[in-house]
């Protein structure tokens, strides 16, 4: 059993005793607190609330929404809903909060609630210190029964997403209909299965096909869109001789493409192929997270811009586009952020720009990912003795580097000509995660090995 805090929300495994799970009891604890600092922060005491698949969706949308009412607050019950749609509905209806409930791509038996502000973003450090302490300290005060909240329904928000998103000004509909594609989608047994085939139609995309496409939160794979948990995906894309490939996660905001001929894009390529898209137009800074592939400063860099990076959160990516003007951003799990849109990841807005892109230069998407400087990413992770002080470990790591390029935003990381190492601790687990990436996969895992080697070098050093 696991209950988590974070600047994201609060996530867990459903079941338990409280506090060693996403139990009601702790439901009803955390959505108090928001609500309380909703109450203390907000003139309108309207939150929207929408919900992925997952199994355990409906009885927790329950408990939030009762909570609320009960606090005074209305709710905007979006029901099934992807992540992107939530936030923008927070901006669109003027509510003061929204809250998803989702856990993303972590298993069907974990559920979570993302809490966003009133700009529709996820709550920044110190508003999610704020809620937590709310938390902790239990001191929630509820409505008389005359200053109870209302529910209100409403299915308009997809629509008005998905309007939006074709406002863009790279968005073309027009070419997309011309170059008609053929496309099939893995939803992953969960929102997408709406949200998508909304937006395909939309573009005038008459050739689609969905895969696990069952809303039901049962997934049929690990649902996290990486390439080892697309090998369907992919055999379909060549099997069906389909132009081109989707992936999006539970709550689709993060994306993923296979190639016409069942290679795999590569999650962190998505966001550097939009943003080369965006920027070939409009020029302007970049912004991913520190874990995120090199490839995004390369091209921003060609374009006349500035990138920059964040530590990894999205709205640590968000904080950081807002202070440095940026046009694009996100993270290199495939999420995209347009500010021309809103200050969140979203893998519809992802999508249309693509087809846009694809449409506009006439290339296959293998030729699309031929464009760009070939990154490999390696990812690993050290899991450590209790007791065993991991600050101490990468302060140590940090000195055996300390005449390299040293970024110590967050975690440790370090840049070299060709390649980089990123060391971060988990914030739950004594695990050291490690990112590694270079212009070959070779490369790649022998950095990682070399950084674990130094790290259980120092550790015995220490013992």
């Amino acid at each position: 059993m696991a209950l988590i805090s974070s600047i994201s929300g609060i996530r867990g495994t459903i079941g338990g005793k409280p506090g060693e799970g996403l139990s009601p009891v702790d439901v009803v604890n955390f959505t108090s607190a928001y609500g309380t600092w909703i109450n203390k922060t907000e003139q309108n005491k309207i939150v929207t609330l929408g919900r992925d698949a997952r199994p355990s969706g409906l009885m927790v949308k329950n408990l939030v929404s009762s909570t609320l009412t009960s606090m005074g607050i209305s709710v905007i019950d979006l029901d099934f809903a992807t992540t992107p749609t939530v936030e923008m509905a927070v901006t669109g209806s003027n509510a003061g909060g929204g809250i998803i409930i989702t856990a993303s791509h972590n298993p069907e038996n974990w559920n979570a609630l993302k809490l966003l502000n009133s700009k529709g973003q996820f709550l920044s450090p110190a508003e999610a210190a704020e809620i937590f302490s709310i938390a902790e300290s239990g001191n929630f005060e509820y409505s008389q029964v005359n200053q109870l909240g209302s529910i209100s329904t409403s299915e308009e928000w997809l629509n008005y997403h998905i309007t939006k998103i074709l406002e863009l000004k790279l968005v073309s509909p027009e070419k997309i209909k011309a170059l008609a594609p053929r496309i099939i989608v893995d939803v992953v047994n969960s929102v997408g299965s709406i949200a998508v085939p909304a937006l395909l139609q939309r573009l005038g995309i008459t050739e689609f096909k969905i895969l696990n496409g069952e809303m039901n939160g049962h997934f049929t794979h690990n649902p996290e869109p990486l390439p080892e948990n697309l090998g369907e995906l992919s055999s379909e894309v060549v099997k069906g001789n389909f132009d081109l490939g989707i992936a999006v996660d539970p709550d689709v905001d993060r994306l993923s493409f296979v190639c016409e001929d069942g290679t795999f894009f590569g999650e962190e390529y998505t966001l550097v192929s939009i943003a080369d898209y965006w920027l070939s137009h409009y020029p302007g800074n970049t912004v991913s997270n520190l874990s995120s592939s090199r490839a995004l400063r390369d091209i921003t860099l060609k374009h006349g811009g500035k990138y920059s990076a964040a530590a990894v959160g999205e709205i640590n990516v968000v904080e950081e586009m807002l202070k440095t003007n940026a046009v694009v951003g996100g993270e290199g799990n495939g999420g995209v952020i347009i500010p021309d849109l809103h200050y969140g990841r979203d893998a519809l807005a992802g999508i249309a720009l693509f087809l846009s892109q694809m449409a506009a230069s006439g290339k296959k998407v293998s030729e699309i990912r031929s464009q760009y400087p070939d990154y490999i990413i390696s990812k690993n992770k050290i899991l450590l003795d209790p007791s065993i002080d991991v600050d101490e470990v990468l302060s140590q790591f940090h000195i055996l580097h300390k005449n390299e390029d040293i970024n110590t935003l967050d975690g440790i990381k370090v840049d070299f000509a060709d390649y980089w190492i990123h060391l971060r601790r988990s914030n739950t687990e004594p695990i050291i995660r490690i990112y590694s990436e270079a212009k070959s996969a070779e490369t790649a895992r022998k950095l990682a090995a070399t950084t674990i080697n130094q790290i259980e070098n120092i550790i015995k050093a220490k013992v």
